[in-house]
């Protein structure tokens, strides 16, 4: 290959790099969908594309300078930017209620998947398909073999049906808290926006030495709250 084509790249590669960037991205956000969580498919499709198109831009972008003197040329440096700027959108995935946190698993996978991108950008389709295999590994595997290894604690679902009323879902998360119960995760079914109720849906680990009985009562005597059912 001569030197002043190494700099560019054709539409059907460049397209190649692209669609596999969108299959991989899917993969891993079909995963995180799939369980309910808050960055899902088209997020993570979007991320894995856009940090597949940075890293073509970064290599492929700037053909036209490389027969000038005095140019140094580095391929990787736009995309270097990707790694650290992810970090803001990983950080919206993020909910803490009381001491627990949530959403660090999702925030992770976005991250590896801007790498995943990158790889595929890169024209590294092997590493890119072995990473994402590796991933999806452990998210729904190993997810599962802790469940099983963990099995002393329990997880239960709590729903809630409570008024409409700001500050309700951090009233009901430190009650929980409070008693000891762990929240696993969050969701809200807001209903209509006419409805003046909504169902908050907590999963908790409960160990087995503790009883829920006495959160059921607890959650009973918040303000707003109608109804508490525990599966």
């Amino acid at each position: 290959m001569e030197a002043d084509q190494i700099w560019t790249i054709s539409y059907g590669e460049t397209a190649v790099r692209l669609l596999v960037a969108t299959l991989l991205g899917g993969l891993v956000g079909w995963e995180r969908e799939h369980n309910n969580h808050p960055a899902g498919f088209r997020t993570h499709i979007l991320v894995c594309v856009g940090s597949a198109l940075i890293m073509l831009l970064s290599i492929y972008g700037f053909p036209q300078f490389m027969g000038e003197k005095n140019v140094r040329f580095d391929p990787g440096r736009i995309a270097a930017q990707v790694v650290s700027g992810i970090g803001f959108l990983g950080a919206g995935t993020i909910l803490r209620q009381g001491m627990t946190v949530s959403g660090l698993t999702t925030a992770a996978s976005l991250w590896v998947v801007a790498a995943i991108g990158l790889a595929a950008g890169a024209g590294f389709h092997f590493p890119a398909l072995l990473t994402t295999l590796l991933v999806l590994v452990s998210l729904e595997l190993l997810n599962r073999l802790e469940g099983w290894l963990f099995r002393r604690h329990l997880l239960k679902r709590m729903r809630v049906q409570v008024a409409k009323q700001p500050g309700k879902l951090g009233e009901l998360a430190t009650v929980v808290g409070s008693l000891g119960f762990d929240i696993k995760k969050v969701q809200i079914d807001e209903g209509e926006a006419e409805e003046p109720e909504m169902e908050i849906i907590f999963i908790l680990r409960v160990p087995n030495q503790m009883e829920p009985t006495g959160l059921l009562d607890r959650v009973r005597e918040v303000t707003g709250v109608r109804s508490v059912h525990l599966d």
